[in-house]
């Protein structure tokens, strides 16, 4: 959303990054996946004050990008979340996607956690599609209406838990917070939520999932019964969507 500078700059990320994964694959350690990508530069104050133009900037970039990923055998995976300029919501990721217009090299990144703050519409009001204290018709309701203008977009997909709350360490903007997968303020079930998602994956050229709890303290993350209830979530949701 920068200057010509700047986003040349970003481009050039991109290429670096194909010229990593590559390599990775010239080595056996990775056969196949997306390279992820944001627009964090500049937050969504900064893209408020002209989101039309602005958002027709980062498609152009996110343009280029894809075009480099595809001359590289890449496709791009842009992640929703509640603090990228132009992504922040579930209407403007699916604005930014289609003037995109690259489905076969550019698509989205489900993060569980995240895309329930695009329910509520956290940093788009106008966009919320449940209010606190909804009832679980409701939300359900909501879930496939965003589900449905997303999922055919979803090339990579992130299972978590979130209890509605946001959260940001050091100077990073805050997001939809990561929580255990058993934890008893945990908004989602997981299992059901992720179905709605994984709704032909394999023909989105998904063809692994995992677990995001990126914001654990060190503590949780050394404890084995942390891991165990995360693997069992995620054979949950493996069992239940047919995944082998």
């Amino acid at each position: 959303m920068g200057t010509p500078v700047q986003r040349a700059k970003f481009i050039l990320s991109v290429k670096k990054a194909c010229r990593i994964a590559r390599i990775f694959n010239e080595h056996g350690v990775r056969q196949y996946g997306v390279i992820r990508i944001d627009s964090a530069e500049f937050g969504v104050n900064k893209w408020r004050e002209d989101s039309v133009s602005n958002t027709k900037t980062i498609a152009a970039t996110f343009r280029e990008a894809a075009i480099v990923a595809a001359a590289h055998g890449e496709r791009l995976a842009a992640e929703g979340e509640i603090c990228w300029a132009g992504m922040h919501s579930w209407k403007d990721m699916l604005n930014l996607l289609e003037a995109v217009d690259m489905p076969g090299s550019l698509g989205f990144q489900c993060d569980l956690a995240h895309t329930y703050l695009y329910l509520l519409g956290y940093n788009a009001p106008e966009c919320a599609l449940v209010r606190e204290g909804h009832t679980d018709e409701e939300f359900y309701a909501a879930y496939k209406t965003m589900t449905d203008k997303l999922r055919p977009w979803t090339i990579d997909f992130h299972v978590a838990q979130n209890d509605g709350q946001v959260h940001g360490a050091g100077s990073h903007d805050k997001t939809g917070k990561h929580c255990p997968a058993d934890d008893p303020n945990g908004k989602l079930d997981i299992v059901k939520c992720s179905g709605y998602w994984l709704e032909g994956a394999a023909e989105r050229g998904i063809r692994h999932i995992c677990w995001d709890g990126c914001m654990f303290p060190n503590a949780m993350l050394e404890n084995p019964k942390t891991w165990n209830t995360i693997l069992d979530t995620m054979i949950k949701v493996r069992n239940a969507q047919g995944w082998t």
